[in-house]
């Protein structure tokens, strides 16, 4: 008998002889919070900022207040064609390093971290969010989880091809514990929490 064999066979000798109930779990992500107030304050502590805005029209308003417009963006959403590029889909992943803003939407965001949950239906190209120099992500008020707990009871029987959390923009610290923004990814991320 190989060692594989004889380790395999010792584990199997010496399973439990009974079973235990897993323990039940839905008391978690219960907790009492004031969800949009948590979201904003967490997301300003990571070093991102939020717009409340009631429309797209008033997201329009902003962008042009408060970014170079004359720069490269790109968005996903159709209602931002006016101040962003809709037709990059298909383009070179290669040909977005130029690209000042990326416009998103997500499915939903998570107090607790202020984390968003976006997937390839949305993000166009897989690089988007992370090659662009600044972020700005579109999420409903209403569609603000508190826990992650609550998150991944939303997506955990979806399917997509590509899906991730994103909370903040990109950041690293060293040993020294000195925090830098935009490391190697977005700047800044302002998140448009619309009505």
């Amino acid at each position: 008998m190989s060692s594989r064999a004889t380790i395999l066979e010792k584990i199997k000798q010496n399973q439990p002889t009974t079973t235990s109930e897993l323990p039940n779990l839905g008391t978690l992500g219960l907790e009492s919070f004031e969800i949009l107030d948590t979201y904003k304050a967490v997301l300003k502590g990571i070093g991102g900022d939020f717009v409340e805005v009631p429309n797209y029209d008033a997201i329009i308003t902003f962008v042009k207040k408060n970014y170079a417009t004359e720069k490269r963006m790109i968005t996903t959403i159709p209602e931002l064609a006016e101040i962003a590029t809709t037709d990059w889909f298909n383009d070179d992943p290669h040909t977005l390093e130029n690209v000042e803003l990326t416009l998103i939407k997500a499915h939903f965001g998570v107090a607790e971290n202020s984390a968003l949950w976006v997937t390839d239906d949305l993000l166009g190209q897989r690089v988007a969010p992370f090659i662009t120099q600044y972020l700005a992500i579109v999420v409903h008020k209403k569609d603000i989880v508190a826990t992650m707990h609550q998150a991944y009871e939303r997506i955990g029987n979806q399917e997509y091809g590509f899906g991730t959390f994103i909370a903040g923009p990109s950041k690293t610290a060293d040993i020294e514990q000195s925090l830098v923004l935009g490391a190697h990814g977005a700047r800044g991320l302002t998140v448009f929490l619309m009505d």
